[in-house]
């Protein structure tokens, strides 16, 4: 292992990647310490104090810490995350957008350009909301967080929230082009892994006061480690079909005979359904921000608590929704039944074609149906252990739910990449016995 570590920087290209994807992510963790203009920072710490185990707080923790602080990356990538989603949506009802998403990459730019602009809505939609939170929150003495509000003060935060949003949108994509890893996603996974530090303070320091017994701890923690081995079986687990080549002579030379297998991943669409559902049950609360006067749209807000019941079920839902829906995206079995019929191959006691891709359809679908299940069980497990100890939810995401998916999710994923670089420049793996079979890319 650590000979593998030292080989990654005896490659030059790799070395400069991971270097690169450092340096961004260094300044995406600088953005989220600087505050907007306008704002008391101590009345806005006292005022924030109760957020830690609401909505919000778990949005913060996207965010890397940037919510509560009202930092220029206070609504983080979400609003790019949420304006993604609703353009994939699009394209599975209009016919526009499915053009152009077989377009190649004249339809995939076309796409992106749209995904941008829609970041840029959604972004100033929210940060006129969260102008409005700033400027009703007051702290326990009743000082204002906003000294001078006014119209001035809303337009200042609509802008510079929302160019946080877009730059912290183009350091991911300089991640994903030149670095290592998908950009977007790491950025969200080292937002959350910045409470790690904090959350083991409150821990030693809960431990050293009597309130927690060591032995809590400790049993914990060994429930973490079988969650993420849980989590990594289930993020590599997959359903091999058999396919068969028929040999072909052309001239002198046989081609094909062999068999092979497609490979059917139990989670094809990896965090990402995670990730989705979690941008849609921000809404509500984003809505409920615009209209802090409408008592039966406040009053509806508190099923959308991390806290409450309906929030973990409709999340849930949603986990399974996302993963079949994203699943459907990213793996199309006529495409594959097509490919498979232009060289030859077919699956045994199948008849390629329209059969084959039916045989494929099906087995993905039965494949997938216990993988979501598993995933939204996963995620929510939070409020399970919320409601079984006396854990808050800061520390009981670390043991299930949205940030432990998405860290070893994206945490396999950027190891799978260098592992790829590591083996095609013939240096050893990070595992001797062969590649580590990383997921599909976001």
């Amino acid at each position: 292992m650590m000979q593998s570590f030292k080989s990654i920087f005896k490659i030059h290209e790799l070395r400069q990647k991971i270097l690169f994807t450092l340096f961004i992510l260094f300044i995406a963790r600088v953005g989220t310490h600087i505050p907007i203009p306008g704002i008391d920072s101590n009345a806005l710490a006292i005022a924030t104090k109760s957020m830690q185990n609401t909505l919000l707080g778990l949005y913060d923790m996207f965010a890397g810490g940037a919510f509560k602080k009202a930092t220029v990356f206070a609504l983080g990538i979400m609003p790019y995350i949420s304006a993604s989603i609703i353009i994939q949506l699009l394209g599975s009802v209009f016919p526009y957008f499915q053009r152009l998403q077989k377009e190649g990459e004249a339809g995939r730019k076309k796409i992106t350009q749209m995904t941008r602009y829609g970041t840029v809505l959604l972004a100033s939609l929210q940060a006129f909301g969260v102008s409005k939170l700033l400027v009703n929150l007051k702290a326990g003495s009743g000082m204002p967080v906003v000294p001078y509000p006014g119209l001035g003060f809303t337009l200042l935060t609509m802008l510079t929230l929302t160019a946080g949003t877009i730059f912290l949108m183009w350091l991911g994509e300089q991640i994903t082009e030149r670095g290592i890893g998908n950009g977007i996603s790491l950025i969200i996974m080292v937002n959350i892994m910045s409470r790690l530090p904090m959350v083991v303070i409150q821990e030693i320091t809960l431990i050293n006061s009597g309130v927690r017994w060591l032995l809590t701890d400790v049993v914990l923690l060994g429930v973490m480690v079988i969650i993420i081995a849980f989590v990594v079986y289930l993020t590599q687990g997959k359903r091999k079909i058999p396919v068969q080549y028929a040999k072909r002579v052309i001239g002198r030379k046989i081609y094909g005979g062999q068999s092979t297998n497609i490979p059917l991943r139990v989670n094809t669409a990896g965090v990402m359904p995670i990730i989705f559902a979690q941008a849609l049950v921000f809404i509500p609360n984003s809505i409920g921000m615009w209209f802090e006067n409408v008592q039966w749209l406040q009053n509806g807000m508190r099923y959308f608590n991390v806290n409450h019941p309906v929030y973990w079920v409709i999340f849930g839902l949603l986990i399974v929704f996302f993963t079949y829906f994203y699943t459907a995206i990213a793996f199309n079995p006529t495409e594959v039944a097509d490919n498979m019929k232009k060289h030859g191959g077919f699956i045994p006691g199948i008849r390629p074609g329209k059969r084959t891709a039916e045989y494929i359809d099906n087995i993905l679908t039965k494949v997938t149906l216990p993988g979501s299940i598993a995933l939204a069980m996963v995620a929510v497990f939070p409020y399970i252990l919320m409601k079984i100890t006396d854990v808050g939810y800061s520390l009981a995401s670390f043991f299930g739910g949205t940030s432990l998916l998405i860290m070893v999710g994206v945490a396999l994923d950027t190891l799978q990449q260098i592992e790829s670089h590591l083996l095609t420049r013939h240096y050893d793996g990070f595992m001797k016995s062969g590649k580590i079979k990383g997921r599909r890319r976001f």
